[in-house]
């Protein structure tokens, strides 16, 4: 088995926040990379979006729960970094 990441590979959520535990793969098990939000069934739930719609994305989430501005620029420059965006 996969060695689970703290976080979510897509997103930079903590998995630990995640309300699921985790996204899903092919065969029903808990992805070790991925939150619900973005990977369900083995595959990305939106699988055309772009690093910059992610960061978009997770800025909103954060604002809409009072996170702050230091925050926001942490994560928006954390996402790049992370397996789904790197190449």
């Amino acid at each position: 088995m996969e060695k689970m990441s703290k976080f979510c590979q897509s997103c930079g959520m903590p998995l630990a926040k995640d309300e699921q535990g985790s996204g899903t793969e092919a065969d029903g098990s808990k992805s070790a990379k991925y939150c619900s939000h973005c990977y369900e069934h083995g595959a990305f739930k939106d699988p055309n979006m772009t690093m910059a719609e992610m960061q978009t994305l997770v800025d909103g989430k954060l604002r809409e729960v009072g996170a702050g501005r230091i925050m926001r620029w942490f994560s928006k420059r954390m996402i790049p970094k992370l397996e789904r965006w790197k190449s």
